[in-house]
Protein backbone atom coordinates (compact mmCIF):
# COMPACT_ATOMS: atom_id res chain seq x y z
CA UNK A 1 0.00 0.00 0.00
CA UNK A 2 2.71 2.39 1.13
CA UNK A 3 5.03 1.36 -1.63
CA UNK A 4 2.28 2.06 -4.13
CA UNK A 5 1.69 5.45 -2.59
CA UNK A 6 5.36 6.34 -2.76
CA UNK A 7 5.52 5.19 -6.36
CA UNK A 8 2.60 7.40 -7.25
CA UNK A 9 4.16 10.36 -5.48
CA UNK A 10 7.48 9.84 -7.30
CA UNK A 11 5.90 9.69 -10.69
CA UNK A 12 3.64 12.65 -9.86
CA UNK A 13 6.68 14.92 -9.04
CA UNK A 14 10.02 13.31 -9.96
CA UNK A 15 12.03 16.55 -9.90
CA UNK A 16 11.20 17.03 -6.26
CA UNK A 17 12.45 13.62 -5.37
CA UNK A 18 15.67 14.10 -7.28
CA UNK A 19 16.25 17.31 -5.36
CA UNK A 20 15.61 15.58 -2.01
CA UNK A 21 18.01 12.80 -2.88
CA UNK A 22 20.66 15.27 -3.96
CA UNK A 23 20.32 17.26 -0.71
CA UNK A 24 20.51 14.02 1.27
CA UNK A 25 23.65 12.96 -0.56
CA UNK A 26 25.23 16.34 0.07
CA UNK A 27 24.38 16.08 3.79
CA UNK A 28 25.87 12.61 4.00
CA UNK A 29 29.05 13.73 2.20
CA UNK A 30 29.32 16.79 4.42
CA UNK A 31 28.85 14.71 7.56
CA UNK A 32 31.42 12.16 6.49
CA UNK A 33 33.88 14.88 5.50
CA UNK A 34 33.48 16.69 8.82
CA UNK A 35 33.84 13.44 10.69
CA UNK A 36 37.07 12.60 8.86
CA UNK A 37 38.39 16.16 9.46
CA UNK A 38 37.46 15.84 13.14
CA UNK A 39 39.38 12.58 13.37
CA UNK A 40 42.43 14.20 11.76
CA UNK A 41 42.18 17.17 14.11
CA UNK A 42 41.96 14.87 17.13
CA UNK A 43 45.00 12.97 15.85
CA UNK A 44 46.92 16.19 15.34
CA UNK A 45 45.94 17.43 18.81
CA UNK A 46 47.03 14.11 20.29
CA UNK A 47 50.51 14.31 18.73
CA UNK A 48 50.73 17.98 19.69
CA UNK A 49 49.98 17.18 23.32
CA UNK A 50 52.32 14.20 23.20
CA UNK A 51 55.18 16.27 21.75
CA UNK A 52 54.50 19.03 24.29
CA UNK A 53 54.65 16.47 27.11
CA UNK A 54 57.82 14.97 25.68
CA UNK A 55 59.47 18.38 25.44
CA UNK A 56 58.34 19.17 28.96
CA UNK A 57 59.64 15.87 30.31
CA UNK A 58 62.86 16.39 28.39
CA UNK A 59 63.28 19.73 30.16
CA UNK A 60 62.42 18.15 33.48
CA UNK A 61 64.96 15.37 32.90
CA UNK A 62 67.79 17.83 32.24
CA UNK A 63 70.46 18.27 34.91
CA UNK A 64 69.75 22.00 35.00
CA UNK A 65 66.73 23.49 36.72
CA UNK A 66 65.02 26.58 35.38
CA UNK A 67 62.66 29.33 36.39
CA UNK A 68 60.62 30.92 33.56
CA UNK A 69 58.64 34.14 33.26
CA UNK A 70 55.98 33.36 30.59
CA UNK A 71 54.41 36.33 28.80
CA UNK A 72 50.89 36.53 27.14
CA UNK A 73 50.71 36.17 23.35
CA UNK A 74 50.63 39.69 21.86
CA UNK A 75 49.44 38.37 18.48
CA UNK A 76 46.01 37.55 19.82
CA UNK A 77 43.78 39.16 22.34
CA UNK A 78 45.37 37.24 25.26
CA UNK A 79 44.23 38.80 28.48
CA UNK A 80 46.36 36.49 30.62
CA UNK A 81 49.08 38.03 32.83
CA UNK A 82 52.75 37.14 32.99
CA UNK A 83 53.10 33.84 34.81
CA UNK A 84 55.99 32.21 36.67
CA UNK A 85 56.99 28.58 36.32
CA UNK A 86 59.46 26.70 38.51
CA UNK A 87 60.81 23.44 37.14
CA UNK A 88 60.73 20.23 39.11
CA UNK A 89 64.51 19.95 38.83
CA UNK A 90 64.98 23.38 40.38
CA UNK A 91 62.60 22.50 43.19
CA UNK A 92 64.70 19.43 43.92
CA UNK A 93 68.03 21.30 43.62
CA UNK A 94 66.94 24.00 46.09
CA UNK A 95 64.74 21.70 48.18
CA UNK A 96 61.82 24.13 47.74
CA UNK A 97 58.84 23.35 49.99
CA UNK A 98 56.41 24.79 47.42
CA UNK A 99 57.68 22.58 44.64
CA UNK A 100 56.86 23.80 41.13
CA UNK A 101 54.44 26.38 42.55
CA UNK A 102 57.27 28.26 44.28
CA UNK A 103 57.44 31.98 43.29
CA UNK A 104 60.71 33.59 42.30
CA UNK A 105 60.83 35.58 45.54
CA UNK A 106 61.06 32.30 47.48
CA UNK A 107 63.80 31.09 45.18
CA UNK A 108 65.86 34.17 46.02
CA UNK A 109 65.72 33.35 49.72
CA UNK A 110 68.19 30.49 49.11
CA UNK A 111 70.90 33.03 48.22
CA UNK A 112 72.76 35.46 50.44
CA UNK A 113 71.33 38.97 50.46
CA UNK A 114 74.02 40.58 48.31
CA UNK A 115 73.78 37.80 45.75
CA UNK A 116 69.97 37.94 45.79
CA UNK A 117 70.07 41.70 45.08
CA UNK A 118 72.49 41.09 42.25
CA UNK A 119 70.24 38.42 40.76
CA UNK A 120 67.24 40.80 40.94
CA UNK A 121 69.19 43.39 38.92
CA UNK A 122 70.14 40.75 36.35
CA UNK A 123 66.52 39.58 36.04
CA UNK A 124 65.20 43.16 35.77
CA UNK A 125 67.53 43.88 32.85
CA UNK A 126 66.53 40.59 31.26
CA UNK A 127 62.80 41.27 31.55
CA UNK A 128 62.93 44.92 30.53
CA UNK A 129 65.65 44.96 27.90
CA UNK A 130 66.28 41.31 27.11
CA UNK A 131 69.89 41.46 28.36
CA UNK A 132 71.22 37.95 28.94
CA UNK A 133 73.51 37.19 31.89
CA UNK A 134 75.64 34.43 33.34
CA UNK A 135 77.24 34.44 36.80
CA UNK A 136 78.28 32.14 39.65
CA UNK A 137 76.62 32.36 43.05
CA UNK A 138 77.01 30.59 46.38
CA UNK A 139 73.92 29.28 48.15
CA UNK A 140 73.30 29.25 51.87
CA UNK A 141 73.39 25.44 51.88
CA UNK A 142 77.00 25.48 50.62
CA UNK A 143 76.29 24.71 46.97
CA UNK A 144 77.56 26.72 44.04
CA UNK A 145 75.41 27.45 41.02
CA UNK A 146 75.76 29.09 37.64
CA UNK A 147 72.74 31.23 36.73
CA UNK A 148 72.23 31.81 33.03
CA UNK A 149 69.41 34.17 32.01
CA UNK A 150 68.17 34.22 28.38
CA UNK A 151 65.14 35.48 26.44
CA UNK A 152 63.07 33.07 24.34
CA UNK A 153 61.71 34.63 21.10
CA UNK A 154 59.48 33.19 18.42
CA UNK A 155 60.38 33.00 14.74
CA UNK A 156 58.08 35.97 14.16
CA UNK A 157 59.89 38.02 16.81
CA UNK A 158 57.26 37.64 19.50
CA UNK A 159 58.51 37.28 23.09
CA UNK A 160 57.61 33.91 24.57
CA UNK A 161 59.40 34.02 27.92
CA UNK A 162 62.46 34.93 29.91
CA UNK A 163 64.11 31.91 31.48
CA UNK A 164 66.84 31.51 34.10
CA UNK A 165 68.77 28.28 34.05
CA UNK A 166 70.27 26.98 37.32
CA UNK A 167 73.26 24.64 37.01
CA UNK A 168 74.76 23.04 40.13
CA UNK A 169 78.55 23.27 39.82
CA UNK A 170 79.38 22.31 43.40
CA UNK A 171 81.14 19.10 42.34
CA UNK A 172 82.88 20.77 39.41
CA UNK A 173 83.92 23.69 41.61
CA UNK A 174 85.21 21.26 44.21
CA UNK A 175 87.14 19.36 41.56
CA UNK A 176 88.52 22.62 40.19
CA UNK A 177 89.62 23.65 43.68
CA UNK A 178 91.12 20.20 44.24
CA UNK A 179 92.91 20.31 40.89
CA UNK A 180 94.14 23.78 41.70
CA UNK A 181 95.55 22.51 44.98
CA UNK A 182 97.10 19.54 43.18
CA UNK A 183 98.59 21.91 40.65
CA UNK A 184 100.05 24.08 43.39
CA UNK A 185 101.45 21.00 45.14
CA UNK A 186 102.90 19.72 41.86
CA UNK A 187 104.45 23.13 41.18
CA UNK A 188 105.89 23.19 44.70
CA UNK A 189 107.26 19.67 44.28
CA UNK A 190 108.75 20.69 40.95
CA UNK A 191 110.38 23.70 42.60
CA UNK A 192 111.67 21.50 45.41
CA UNK A 193 113.10 19.00 42.94
CA UNK A 194 114.70 21.81 40.96
CA UNK A 195 116.16 23.24 44.17
CA UNK A 196 117.35 19.74 45.04
CA UNK A 197 119.26 19.09 41.83
CA UNK A 198 120.45 22.69 41.51
CA UNK A 199 122.00 22.59 44.98
CA UNK A 200 123.79 19.29 44.52
CA UNK A 201 127.55 19.86 44.87
CA UNK A 202 128.24 17.97 41.65
CA UNK A 203 126.90 18.07 38.08
CA UNK A 204 123.89 15.94 37.12
CA UNK A 205 122.10 15.74 33.77
CA UNK A 206 119.67 13.70 31.68
CA UNK A 207 120.19 12.25 28.22
CA UNK A 208 117.29 11.58 25.88
CA UNK A 209 117.16 8.24 24.02
CA UNK A 210 118.82 10.11 21.16
CA UNK A 211 121.68 11.03 23.57
CA UNK A 212 120.85 14.73 23.60
CA UNK A 213 121.18 16.64 26.88
CA UNK A 214 117.59 17.27 28.01
CA UNK A 215 118.01 18.83 31.46
CA UNK A 216 120.90 19.64 33.78
CA UNK A 217 121.55 21.40 37.08
CA UNK A 218 123.42 24.61 37.90
CA UNK A 219 126.65 22.83 38.76
CA UNK A 220 126.68 21.24 35.29
CA UNK A 221 126.23 24.70 33.75
CA UNK A 222 129.13 26.02 35.85
CA UNK A 223 131.42 23.18 34.81
CA UNK A 224 130.36 23.42 31.16
CA UNK A 225 130.88 27.20 31.13
CA UNK A 226 134.44 26.63 32.28
CA UNK A 227 135.10 24.39 29.30
CA UNK A 228 135.75 25.35 25.74
CA UNK A 229 132.90 23.45 24.08
CA UNK A 230 130.07 24.62 26.31
CA UNK A 231 129.26 20.97 27.00
CA UNK A 232 130.88 18.96 29.75
CA UNK A 233 133.31 16.30 28.42
CA UNK A 234 130.86 15.79 25.57
CA UNK A 235 132.50 12.89 23.74
CA UNK A 236 133.40 10.83 26.81
CA UNK A 237 130.03 11.29 28.49
CA UNK A 238 128.05 10.66 25.30
CA UNK A 239 129.98 7.44 24.66
CA UNK A 240 129.37 6.29 28.26
CA UNK A 241 125.64 7.15 27.96
CA UNK A 242 125.43 5.13 24.74
CA UNK A 243 126.97 2.12 26.49
CA UNK A 244 124.52 2.41 29.39
CA UNK A 245 121.57 2.81 27.01
CA UNK A 246 122.55 -0.10 24.76
CA UNK A 247 123.28 -2.50 27.65
CA UNK A 248 120.54 -1.14 29.92
CA UNK A 249 123.06 -1.28 32.77
CA UNK A 250 124.74 1.38 34.85
CA UNK A 251 128.16 2.39 33.53
CA UNK A 252 131.01 4.22 35.24
CA UNK A 253 134.17 5.83 33.97
CA UNK A 254 136.93 8.03 35.36
CA UNK A 255 137.88 11.11 33.38
CA UNK A 256 140.36 13.91 33.93
CA UNK A 257 139.45 17.57 33.49
CA UNK A 258 141.32 20.82 33.95
CA UNK A 259 139.70 22.86 36.72
CA UNK A 260 141.31 26.21 37.45
CA UNK A 261 144.62 25.07 36.04
CA UNK A 262 144.61 21.91 38.13
CA UNK A 263 144.21 18.41 36.72
CA UNK A 264 141.26 16.80 38.55
CA UNK A 265 139.87 13.29 38.41
CA UNK A 266 136.11 12.78 38.15
CA UNK A 267 133.98 9.66 38.21
CA UNK A 268 131.12 9.78 35.68
CA UNK A 269 128.09 7.51 36.18
CA UNK A 270 125.34 6.94 33.59
CA UNK A 271 122.20 5.16 34.84
CA UNK A 272 119.61 3.99 32.25
CA UNK A 273 115.83 4.15 32.73
CA UNK A 274 112.74 3.70 30.56
CA UNK A 275 111.65 7.08 29.21
CA UNK A 276 107.96 8.01 28.90
CA UNK A 277 107.09 4.64 30.47
CA UNK A 278 108.00 2.98 27.20
CA UNK A 279 110.11 -0.17 27.05
CA UNK A 280 111.36 0.91 23.63
CA UNK A 281 112.87 4.19 24.83
CA UNK A 282 115.84 4.15 27.18
CA UNK A 283 117.20 7.45 28.48
CA UNK A 284 120.02 7.92 30.99
CA UNK A 285 120.72 10.06 34.04
CA UNK A 286 124.32 11.10 34.50
CA UNK A 287 126.30 12.36 37.49
CA UNK A 288 129.91 13.43 37.92
CA UNK A 289 131.69 13.46 41.27
CA UNK A 290 135.15 14.81 42.06
CA UNK A 291 137.34 11.92 43.22
CA UNK A 292 140.66 13.74 42.94
CA UNK A 293 141.53 13.10 46.59
CA UNK A 294 140.55 9.45 46.24
CA UNK A 295 142.59 9.20 43.05
CA UNK A 296 145.62 10.64 44.86
CA UNK A 297 145.05 8.23 47.72
CA UNK A 298 144.85 5.34 45.28
CA UNK A 299 148.11 6.33 43.64
CA UNK A 300 149.80 6.77 47.02
CA UNK A 301 148.35 3.47 48.20
CA UNK A 302 149.65 1.75 45.08
CA UNK A 303 153.09 3.23 45.67
CA UNK A 304 153.01 2.21 49.32
CA UNK A 305 151.82 -1.27 48.40
CA UNK A 306 154.66 -1.62 45.94
CA UNK A 307 157.11 -0.43 48.58
CA UNK A 308 155.66 -2.83 51.14
CA UNK A 309 155.81 -5.69 48.69
CA UNK A 310 159.45 -4.91 48.04
CA UNK A 311 160.09 -5.04 51.77
CA UNK A 312 158.11 -8.26 52.16
CA UNK A 313 160.04 -9.80 49.29
CA UNK A 314 163.30 -9.23 51.15
CA UNK A 315 162.11 -10.64 54.49
CA UNK A 316 163.20 -14.03 55.78
CA UNK A 317 159.62 -14.78 56.82
CA UNK A 318 157.61 -16.61 54.17
CA UNK A 319 154.90 -14.25 52.83
CA UNK A 320 152.08 -14.93 50.36
CA UNK A 321 149.00 -12.94 49.31
CA UNK A 322 145.85 -14.67 48.10
CA UNK A 323 143.24 -12.13 46.93
CA UNK A 324 139.43 -12.34 47.12
CA UNK A 325 139.22 -14.69 44.12
CA UNK A 326 141.55 -17.09 46.05
CA UNK A 327 144.38 -16.62 43.54
CA UNK A 328 148.01 -16.12 44.53
CA UNK A 329 149.12 -12.59 43.61
CA UNK A 330 152.35 -12.22 45.60
CA UNK A 331 155.00 -14.41 47.24
CA UNK A 332 158.60 -13.98 48.31
CA UNK A 333 161.64 -16.25 48.06
CA UNK A 334 161.28 -17.37 51.67
CA UNK A 335 157.83 -18.73 50.76
CA UNK A 336 159.34 -20.67 47.84
CA UNK A 337 162.08 -22.16 50.05
CA UNK A 338 159.75 -22.98 52.94
CA UNK A 339 157.31 -25.00 50.84
CA UNK A 340 159.86 -26.20 48.24
CA UNK A 341 157.69 -25.08 45.31
CA UNK A 342 158.55 -24.36 41.68
CA UNK A 343 158.46 -20.66 40.82
CA UNK A 344 157.14 -21.43 37.35
CA UNK A 345 154.07 -22.99 38.97
CA UNK A 346 153.64 -20.06 41.35
CA UNK A 347 153.81 -17.61 38.44
CA UNK A 348 150.63 -19.22 37.08
CA UNK A 349 148.80 -17.66 40.06
CA UNK A 350 147.29 -20.87 41.44
CA UNK A 351 144.27 -20.75 43.73
CA UNK A 352 144.50 -21.36 47.45
CA UNK A 353 142.80 -24.72 46.95
CA UNK A 354 145.41 -25.71 44.35
CA UNK A 355 148.15 -24.60 46.78
CA UNK A 356 146.75 -26.90 49.49
CA UNK A 357 146.46 -29.75 47.00
CA UNK A 358 150.11 -29.28 46.01
CA UNK A 359 151.27 -29.36 49.64
CA UNK A 360 149.22 -32.52 50.24
CA UNK A 361 150.74 -34.10 47.15
CA UNK A 362 154.25 -33.29 48.46
CA UNK A 363 153.24 -34.73 51.85
CA UNK A 364 154.15 -31.56 53.72
CA UNK A 365 150.60 -30.59 54.68
CA UNK A 366 149.56 -31.34 58.31
CA UNK A 367 147.85 -34.71 58.55
CA UNK A 368 144.07 -34.35 58.86
CA UNK A 369 141.42 -37.12 59.03
CA UNK A 370 139.04 -35.42 56.59
CA UNK A 371 140.94 -33.46 53.94
CA UNK A 372 137.86 -32.19 51.94
CA UNK A 373 136.39 -30.75 55.15
CA UNK A 374 139.76 -29.20 56.08
CA UNK A 375 140.06 -27.68 52.62
CA UNK A 376 136.52 -26.25 52.82
CA UNK A 377 137.18 -24.74 56.25
CA UNK A 378 140.39 -23.16 54.99
CA UNK A 379 138.45 -21.45 52.18
CA UNK A 380 135.90 -20.11 54.67
CA UNK A 381 138.70 -18.12 56.31
CA UNK A 382 138.59 -15.67 53.43
CA UNK A 383 135.12 -14.53 54.51
CA UNK A 384 135.50 -14.85 58.29
CA UNK A 385 138.92 -13.39 59.12
CA UNK A 386 138.56 -9.67 59.89
CA UNK A 387 141.64 -9.27 62.10
CA UNK A 388 145.02 -11.03 62.31
CA UNK A 389 144.82 -14.60 63.60
CA UNK A 390 147.62 -16.96 64.56
CA UNK A 391 147.90 -20.74 64.75
CA UNK A 392 150.52 -23.51 64.59
CA UNK A 393 151.06 -26.05 61.84
CA UNK A 394 152.91 -29.26 62.69
CA UNK A 395 154.21 -30.76 59.47
CA UNK A 396 154.83 -34.47 58.85
CA UNK A 397 158.57 -33.77 58.36
CA UNK A 398 158.85 -32.61 61.99
CA UNK A 399 158.83 -28.89 61.37
CA UNK A 400 156.51 -26.57 63.31
CA UNK A 401 155.32 -23.42 61.60
CA UNK A 402 153.75 -20.33 63.10
CA UNK A 403 151.06 -19.13 60.67
CA UNK A 404 149.57 -15.62 60.73
CA UNK A 405 146.52 -14.75 58.60
CA UNK A 406 145.49 -11.10 58.14
CA UNK A 407 142.92 -9.44 55.84
CA UNK A 408 144.29 -7.82 52.69
CA UNK A 409 143.28 -4.29 51.65
CA UNK A 410 141.99 -5.49 48.27
CA UNK A 411 140.22 -8.47 49.75
CA UNK A 412 141.61 -11.89 50.44
CA UNK A 413 144.28 -12.79 52.99
CA UNK A 414 147.97 -12.23 53.67
CA UNK A 415 149.74 -15.33 54.98
CA UNK A 416 152.98 -15.26 56.97
CA UNK A 417 154.75 -18.54 57.81
CA UNK A 418 157.65 -18.75 60.29
CA UNK A 419 159.62 -21.88 61.11
CA UNK A 420 159.70 -22.05 64.93
CA UNK A 421 160.90 -25.63 65.25
CA UNK A 422 164.15 -24.60 67.03
CA UNK A 423 162.34 -22.05 69.18
CA UNK A 424 159.84 -24.65 70.37
CA UNK A 425 162.73 -27.03 71.16
CA UNK A 426 164.44 -24.30 73.21
CA UNK A 427 161.19 -23.57 75.03
CA UNK A 428 160.70 -27.21 75.87
CA UNK A 429 164.25 -27.36 77.24
CA UNK A 430 163.65 -24.19 79.24
CA UNK A 431 160.39 -25.49 80.64
CA UNK A 432 162.13 -28.72 81.62
CA UNK A 433 164.81 -26.73 83.44
CA UNK A 434 162.20 -24.64 85.23
CA UNK A 435 160.38 -27.80 86.27
CA UNK A 436 163.59 -29.22 87.74
CA UNK A 437 164.23 -25.96 89.59
CA UNK A 438 160.69 -25.98 90.97
CA UNK A 439 161.14 -29.55 92.22
CA UNK A 440 164.39 -28.57 93.97
CA UNK A 441 162.65 -25.60 95.66
CA UNK A 442 159.73 -27.77 96.77
CA UNK A 443 162.19 -30.13 98.52
CA UNK A 444 163.80 -27.36 100.56
CA UNK A 445 162.53 -27.03 104.15
CA UNK A 446 162.85 -23.25 104.21
CA UNK A 447 160.17 -21.12 102.59
CA UNK A 448 161.57 -19.60 99.40
CA UNK A 449 160.46 -16.62 97.29
CA UNK A 450 162.42 -15.47 94.23
CA UNK A 451 161.64 -12.04 92.76
CA UNK A 452 162.74 -11.08 89.26
CA UNK A 453 164.57 -7.83 88.53
CA UNK A 454 161.19 -6.13 87.84
CA UNK A 455 160.07 -6.82 91.43
CA UNK A 456 157.46 -9.45 90.51
CA UNK A 457 157.36 -12.92 92.06
CA UNK A 458 159.06 -15.48 89.83
CA UNK A 459 159.25 -18.65 91.98
CA UNK A 460 157.88 -19.92 95.27
CA UNK A 461 157.81 -23.29 96.99
CA UNK A 462 155.28 -25.31 98.93
CA UNK A 463 157.08 -24.60 102.22
CA UNK A 464 156.18 -20.89 101.77
CA UNK A 465 152.56 -21.79 101.03
CA UNK A 466 152.36 -23.90 104.21
CA UNK A 467 154.15 -21.31 106.35
CA UNK A 468 151.89 -18.41 105.43
CA UNK A 469 148.75 -20.31 104.37
CA UNK A 470 148.97 -18.52 100.99
CA UNK A 471 146.62 -18.61 98.01
CA UNK A 472 148.50 -20.25 95.16
CA UNK A 473 146.17 -18.76 92.58
CA UNK A 474 147.26 -15.31 93.70
CA UNK A 475 150.95 -16.34 93.76
CA UNK A 476 150.73 -17.63 90.18
CA UNK A 477 149.72 -14.14 89.05
CA UNK A 478 153.26 -12.91 89.80
CA UNK A 479 152.39 -10.37 92.54
CA UNK A 480 154.85 -7.82 93.89
CA UNK A 481 156.45 -8.17 97.35
CA UNK A 482 154.15 -5.46 98.74
CA UNK A 483 151.07 -7.36 97.51
CA UNK A 484 152.40 -10.54 99.14
CA UNK A 485 152.96 -8.71 102.44
CA UNK A 486 149.34 -7.56 102.42
CA UNK A 487 148.25 -11.22 102.40
CA UNK A 488 150.30 -11.73 105.64
CA UNK A 489 148.70 -8.85 107.54
CA UNK A 490 146.38 -11.17 109.51
CA UNK A 491 149.46 -12.78 111.14
CA UNK A 492 150.40 -9.40 112.70
CA UNK A 493 147.07 -8.17 114.06
CA UNK A 494 148.71 -7.20 117.36
CA UNK A 495 151.03 -4.75 115.64
CA UNK A 496 149.93 -1.17 116.28
CA UNK A 497 151.50 0.31 113.14
CA UNK A 498 151.30 -2.14 110.22
CA UNK A 499 152.59 0.34 107.65
CA UNK A 500 155.76 0.97 109.69
CA UNK A 501 156.34 -2.77 110.02
CA UNK A 502 156.01 -3.21 106.23
CA UNK A 503 158.66 -0.53 105.65
CA UNK A 504 161.06 -2.29 108.05
CA UNK A 505 160.52 -5.69 106.38
CA UNK A 506 161.05 -4.26 102.89
CA UNK A 507 164.11 -2.32 104.07
CA UNK A 508 165.71 -5.44 105.59
CA UNK A 509 165.02 -7.75 102.64
CA UNK A 510 165.93 -5.41 99.77
CA UNK A 511 168.92 -3.64 101.33
CA UNK A 512 172.36 -4.59 100.08
CA UNK A 513 173.56 -4.80 103.73
CA UNK A 514 170.62 -6.85 104.96
CA UNK A 515 171.11 -9.39 107.69
CA UNK A 516 168.96 -12.09 109.17
CA UNK A 517 166.01 -10.73 111.14
CA UNK A 518 163.05 -12.24 112.97
CA UNK A 519 159.32 -11.71 112.54
CA UNK A 520 157.13 -12.36 115.57
CA UNK A 521 153.68 -13.40 114.39
CA UNK A 522 150.55 -12.99 116.50
CA UNK A 523 150.11 -16.79 116.64
CA UNK A 524 153.46 -17.09 118.51
CA UNK A 525 155.47 -18.30 115.52
CA UNK A 526 158.90 -16.76 115.01
CA UNK A 527 160.14 -16.57 111.44
CA UNK A 528 163.79 -15.89 110.58
CA UNK A 529 164.19 -14.11 107.25
CA UNK A 530 167.12 -13.15 105.08
CA UNK A 531 167.65 -12.40 101.38
CA UNK A 532 170.29 -13.06 98.71
CA UNK A 533 171.03 -11.19 95.47
CA UNK A 534 171.43 -13.70 92.64
CA UNK A 535 173.66 -13.35 89.57
CA UNK A 536 170.76 -12.45 87.26
CA UNK A 537 169.79 -9.60 89.63
CA UNK A 538 166.92 -11.63 91.07
CA UNK A 539 166.37 -11.56 94.84
CA UNK A 540 165.79 -14.76 96.80
CA UNK A 541 164.05 -14.50 100.16
CA UNK A 542 164.36 -17.40 102.59
CA UNK A 543 162.16 -17.86 105.67
CA UNK A 544 162.50 -20.42 108.46
CA UNK A 545 160.13 -21.10 111.36
CA UNK A 546 162.12 -21.31 114.61
CA UNK A 547 159.58 -21.81 117.41
CA UNK A 548 155.92 -21.70 118.44
CA UNK A 549 154.13 -20.81 121.69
Amino acid sequence: MNISLLSDMFFAAPELWYTVLAVFAVLVYWSVSNYIRLLKLKRKNYFTRRDRERYAETLYAGRDGYFAFIYPDDKVNDEAETSERCSRRLAVQLNLPGGIETPFSEVLKNFYKDDADKIVKYVTLLKEEGVSFEDVFSLKNGKKMVLNGVRINGADGSIYSDIIWFRDISYISGRIDEMQREKQEAEKKERDLKDLIDNLPYPVWMHTPALDIKIFNKKYAEYAAAGSSGELAADDIRELAAQARDSNKQKQKSIYLNRGGERCCFEVTETPFYADQSLDKIATVGAMTDISRLDNLRRNLKQNQNAHLEILASLGTAIAVFEADFRLTFYNQAFVRLWRLEESWLEEHPTYGAFLDMLREKRILPEVPDYPHFRSEEHKMFASVIEPKEDLLHLPDGRSLRRIRAPHLKGGLIFAFEDITDRLADRREYNSLVSVQQEILNNIEEAVLIFASNGRLQFYNQAYVSLWDSDEVMLQKEPSFVEILETQKNFFNRVSDWEELKKEIIGHLFSSTTETFCLNRSDGVKVKCFSLLLSNESIMVLMHKTSSL
